[in-house]
């Protein structure tokens, strides 16, 4: 079961794209000097069906992509809410997993961007270019393209 504790549009996770991102809560990864240590608890609603219906009624035609940040206590819900989502409403899909590889229970063509690798301080976070965290664009066909080049500054 998934739960999110706040969602907001953000700019800076997903190059080129207005995204809607959901804060998943329930996290088993507990980073050293994580951002967001409040997301350790399972506390929050409900990310299901009824409940995304309703904040996409408000937000649907100002974004292009919908992130869930979070969910590696529950992949398969992932990928669940992930398949329905594209299909229904067309966003394009990202999803942040701290896990090092890829879950067996995520299907690629329901995603647009995943981005895999838990919290190293010493590596720093995306914008580091020591950091050991990916940002992969999902190609046709299941292919990766790492795109964490994006988030470095030149």
């Amino acid at each position: 079961m998934l739960k999110f504790y706040n969602y907001d549009i953000v700019f800076q996770e997903i190059p080129d794209e207005v995204t809607l991102a959901f804060n998943i809560t329930h996290c088993p990864h507990r980073c050293h000097n994580c951002h967001s240590p409040f997301l350790w608890e399972d506390n929050g609603e409900l990310f299901n069906e009824e409940n995304i219906e309703i904040i996409l009624k408000n937000y649907k035609d100002a974004i292009t992509c919908l992130s869930i940040m979070g969910g590696d206590n529950d992949t398969k819900e992932v990928n669940r809410m992930a398949a329905w989502l594209k299909k229904t409403y067309g966003l394009k899909i990202g999803w942040y997993s701290g896990n090092k590889e890829l879950s067996q229970d995520i299907e690629l063509k329901n995603f647009d961007y995943v981005k895999l690798g838990p919290y190293i301080e010493e590596l720093g976070g995306l914008k580091q270019k020591t950091t050991n965290q990916k940002l992969y664009k999902i190609l046709p066909g299941g292919l990766k393209e790492d795109i964490t080049f994006r988030f470095w500054k030149t």
